[in-house]
């Protein structure tokens, strides 16, 4: 049961505002054919579909790259899907290689395209139908829609300028706060006077469920963007849940108002 409206609006970026599986391909193959080599025995159309339809495992950026390397290497998506912890652990230990490293190199590939072709970079992100219409009037507005993404805050800042939307500084919080999802919700239930009614929009169901398994968050409202990288027996135990709402794109972009009240 949702209790209330929302007072503060918590909004993953990937998944639920935008779609950048295409940026995330082309950025992920750039940093492979540096971290590895160009492989001669499979192109990157081929592998470009895997990597669409395997992507919800990923939950940090440098993962990647890694999950090219686990399809060139002929791992199929079932097991990946299965097991993606084990896979990306593994190829990681016996290449020798690690976050430190690979997370580093694919920032660096990505401001390397960004700095030498900017609107080709922004021309791969594609904003899901419907959610720039429904928050930048609310930011305009001066409602509380704070980003929290595992993202660097300067790459969400350039997509949204591109549409016209300038989130307030302090109301995005991007990958380098270095802090779980459920810490900086916590930490705006205690800094915002009065204490908000948050709804948290996510597209991962660990990261809800994290949240959910916090005691002192249990009246932060929890929905999984259906619409996001999830698979559909995640959507399916958000609908077996009564602490996580599954939410489609049309309910948040066009009846999202009957919720909200600004004033």
């Amino acid at each position: 049961m949702i209790n209330d409206k929302p007072t503060l609006l918590a909004l993953d970026f990937d998944g639920v505002l935008c779609d950048g599986l295409l940026e995330y391909f082309q950025t992920a193959w750039r940093t492979y054919c540096q971290l590895w080599s160009v492989p001669t025995d499979v192109s990157p159309e081929a592998l470009a579909p895997l990597f669409y339809r395997t992507r919800p495992v990923i939950e940090i950026g440098w993962e990647m790259p890694v999950l090219i390397r686990a399809l060139v290497l002929g791992i199929s998506e079932g097991e990946i899907l299965h097991n993606w912890s084990g896979i990306a652990h593994n190829i990681v230990t016996e290449e020798q290689l690690h976050a430190e490293i690979i997370g580093p190199h694919l920032d660096r590939v990505r401001d390397e395209w960004i700095d030498t072709d900017l609107s080709g970079w922004l021309g791969l992100h594609r904003f899901y139908p419907g959610v720039i219409e429904r928050i930048k009037p609310l930011i305009e507005k001066g409602f509380p829609v704070y980003i929290i993404t595992t993202k660097e805050e300067r790459f969400v800042r350039s997509l949204l300028q591109e549409q016209g939307v300038t989130p307030p500084e302090n109301q995005l919080f991007g990958k380098g706060y270095k802090r779980p999802k459920y810490e900086i919700l916590r930490e705006l239930l205690a800094s915002i006077e009065p204490t908000p009614n948050i709804w948290f929009i996510e597209d991962r169901l660990q990261t809800l469920l994290s949240v959910q398994q916090q005691p002192d968050l249990n009246k932060v409202q929890l929905f999984l963007a259906n619409w996001g990288y999830n698979l559909q027996k995640e959507r399916d135990l958000a609908l077996e849940s009564s602490a996580i709402h599954l939410l489609s794109l049309p309910q948040f972009s066009q009846n999202f108002s009957e919720w909200l009240t600004v004033e």
